[in-house]
């Protein structure tokens, strides 16, 4: 059943952001694990090196390089995924089918520009927190958009941190509040899932450092793994809606997609996916 598009509270919002997580969980979940299955593999590899008895130099330039993969593939997936549950909430919230599958095929040409976007404005943001901190938060708020820009409206990177700027001008302490909420929400979920397994491994293997480390950084890649794919989604979930929601209040898009939906057109500067 579509959802009716309206002007939404802050409360109203986060409703609907667990609404639809808990109505497409697998939809969502999927999108997140399946790539994240890759960046576990790679983490399990990296972390049995360097428990190792042996470990010595050449092994630690091996890690090192292995390492380095790890990052780059940690991004592309983050992109990715991040870019397919965008493709998935617009699918869902507008009343369209998708999958798993149909999310990434939407996506595929658009990863490259998600990575760069992400990177650039990581990069960005970073600098603005060495700044005293309040210019990172700023910059963090402006561009809080422009991922779901870059994916739905298929724009440039510069285009979309721009129009991020114009659609989150006016709201960017709701949009404060969400990325606190988010942010408390995850680092709550990742500490519930590794903190007592990791000290019950550590308890577990004392007088034995090289099975300690193993099992620690095994249990740590896996418990990660689990709560990315549990709660990575509901922050992309949110930020997707947000941007339908700044859409319907500055640019009337309800209207829009209801008049293209009696006309059989395309509303204006709507989703290219």
């Amino acid at each position: 059943m579509a959802v009716a598009l309206r002007p939404l509270s802050t409360g109203e919002l986060l409703d609907r952001v667990f609404s639809l997580y808990r109505a497409h969980f697998a939809l969502f979940v999927g999108i997140v694990a399946l790539p994240h299955l890759i960046t576990l593999a790679l983490q399990l590899f990296v972390g049995l090196r360097i428990s190792s008895p042996g470990f010595g130099i050449s092994a630690m330039l091996g890690t090192f390089l292995w390492g380095m993969i790890l990052s780059v593939a940690a991004l592309v997936v983050g992109a990715a995924s991040q870019a397919a549950t965008v493709v998935a909430v617009s699918q869902v919230y507008l009343d369209r089918p998708t999958s798993v599958g149909d999310a990434y095929s939407r996506v595929k040409g658009r990863i490259g520009i998600v990575l760069l976007l992400t990177f650039l404005m990581g990069l960005a943001i970073g600098v603005g927190f060495l700044f005293l901190i309040v210019p990172g938060i700023l910059l963090a708020l402006m561009w809080s958009l422009a991922i779901p820009v870059a994916v739905l409206e298929d724009k440039g990177i510069g285009d979309s941190m721009s129009r991020s700027a114009e659609l989150t001008k006016g709201h960017r302490f709701r949009i404060f509040v969400i990325w606190l909420l988010f942010i408390i929400l995850t680092v709550s979920v990742s500490a519930l899932l590794q903190w007592p397994i990791t000290l019950t491994v550590a308890m577990l293997t004392r007088g034995n450092p090289f099975a300690m480390l193993a099992w620690v950084q095994t249990v740590s890649a896996v418990m990660t793994f689990i709560s990315q794919s549990l709660v990575g989604p509901l922050a992309t979930i949110a930020f997707s809606l947000v941007y339908y929601d700044e859409r319907v209040r500055k640019e009337a898009f309800d209207l829009q997609l209801m008049m293209a939906t009696l006309d059989g057109a395309q509303p204006a500067a709507a989703p290219s996916v």
